[in-house]
């Protein structure tokens, strides 16, 4: 691990068809509310133990996935590209930079890093 990975954070990311459904069903559980919601796109919940993320229609897969903050995503797209994975194109959005990555056994990874 070289010094800039030290800046990683890791969060699961459950797709949603409803995100409306979603954001009620996992604020009662978590006996919480959202710490960001943007429309029918993007909930997510930051709770002591790391975050949870709720992709509604801004979701880059249909499976649950796992979300890595990173320090500069051009370079995790680098060096998954380098291991020979199957990687997406950098995604420029209103919040975040974000490239996903499939893995081997069929699990995705979205690396961002927010604007």
């Amino acid at each position: 691990m070289d010094q800039d990975d030290k800046a990683l954070s890791l969060a699961p990311v459950v797709p949603c068809t409803d995100l409306g459904t979603a954001v009620e069903t996992w604020s009662a559980l978590l006996g919480t509310t959202p710490t960001f919601v943007d429309g029918d796109r993007w909930a997510q919940f930051d709770l002591p133990s790391g975050r949870l993320a709720l992709a509604g229609t801004d979701r880059t897969t249909t499976a649950p996935s796992v979300m890595v903050k990173v320090p500069d995503v051009e370079r995790a797209r680098e060096r998954a590209t380098a291991l020979g994975l199957t990687v997406g194109e950098i995604e420029r959005g209103p919040h975040e930079h974000r490239c996903t990555v499939r893995g081997p056994n069929g699990w995705d990874v979205v690396f961002y890093s927010p604007v």
